[in-house]
């Protein structure tokens, strides 16, 4: 049964973005590129061929603090399939220091600062908001919320870490 359910909750995954199908071309994640706090330039095209979780938060948002150790959880998890968690800082408070934040909380994903623009191009409307990406590029699930118990954020992972999407 347990099985099943997986099955089921995997395909209503894979197949209702927003109401939208997932996994075609016409999901491929927009390309940006932003810069660290530390001033170093990154890109979504720095990790083409990886699987990325690609987190939209802020420093002063509480679910994004609830969610981040079930991100971290989960690269852990399948840390030999190359998966990487690479987040985007928006809609901060003047003077934040998100890398630092993360640095606090005990993690070592990388932050881009200064994401406004980046978030209204990939339609975000809050925080956290969290995309799936394959290995090609492709939007493969989008989560705004912060329930670390919600059996998508792991079957999401399986999804985008298989090698043949």
């Amino acid at each position: 049964m347990k099985i099943v359910l997986s099955i089921i909750l995997l395909l209503v995954s894979l197949f209702s973005l927003n109401g939208e199908a997932q996994g075609h071309a016409e999901n491929k994640a927009p390309n940006w590129q932003l810069q660290t706090q530390a001033g170093k330039n990154i890109s979504l095209a720095d990790y083409l061929g990886q699987p990325v979780i690609l987190h939209f938060w802020a420093t002063w948002c509480p679910y994004c603090k609830k969610l981040q150790p079930k991100l971290v959880e989960l690269e852990e998890k399948y840390k030999n399939t190359g998966i990487k968690i690479v987040s985007i800082s928006f809609n901060e408070d003047a003077g934040a220091m998100p890398q630092d934040s993360i640095k606090q909380r005990g993690y070592n994903f990388i932050t881009a600062v200064n994401g406004d623009a980046v978030a209204e191009q990939y339609g975000v409307k809050g925080t956290p908001t969290t995309f799936f990406i394959n290995r090609q590029g492709v939007v493969i699930f989008k989560s705004t919320s912060s329930n670390i118990e919600d059996p998508r954020l792991d079957l999401a992972v399986q999804e985008i870490i298989k090698l043949n999407n």
